[in-house]
């Protein structure tokens, strides 16, 4: 099976960076000392502070590894120069038929936020933004099946 590409804007990057640092160092130290103050609770085969903080360690060592995977396969999208279509890294800034206004940045799939309005590249509407420059209109179906027809009004990094 052909693994999908995972993308990456330079911030997200700098974000798993900054998440990776922080559980391996200050998360790491604050599960290392749940445990000793676990076992100083006695019998560890009842001791429901010691499985949690094993359980806390384990999730957290889950989560290294897996940022140390993204981190190590993960295309970094680099600014370029030249006119500015849409691509990952670059904000949106859509116009429907009313008239009502909306924006987007377009991110890689482990970056997006909906409450930040961060949406997939892989997304239906991400995916056919990619490429349009300013004036074109787009059409997209929602998730919920209702088309969707934009006209971009802006495009910044």
């Amino acid at each position: 099976m052909d693994k999908k590409e995972l993308i990456l804007t330079p911030e997200g990057r700098q974000k798993l960076v900054d998440e990776l640092a922080y559980r391996e160092g200050e998360k790491h130290e604050e599960i290392v000392e749940r445990l000793k103050e676990a076992r100083g609770f006695g019998d560890l085969s009842e001791n429901s502070e010691y499985d949690a903080a094993k359980e806390e360690q384990s999730l957290n060592e889950s989560r290294i590894n897996e940022i140390r995977q993204i981190l190590a396969t993960a295309k970094v999208v680099e600014h370029t120069d030249g006119e500015l279509s849409v691509s990952i890294g670059t904000t949106v800034e859509l116009s429907d038929k009313k008239g009502k206004s909306i924006s987007f940045t377009i991110v890689g799939t482990t970056e997006t936020d909906s409450l930040e309005h961060k949406i997939s590249n892989e997304s239906p509407a991400g995916a056919e933004l990619i490429g349009h420059v300013v004036g074109d209109v787009v059409s997209f179906s929602t998730p919920s099946g209702k088309e969707k027809t934009y006209t971009i009004l802006n495009i910044t990094r």
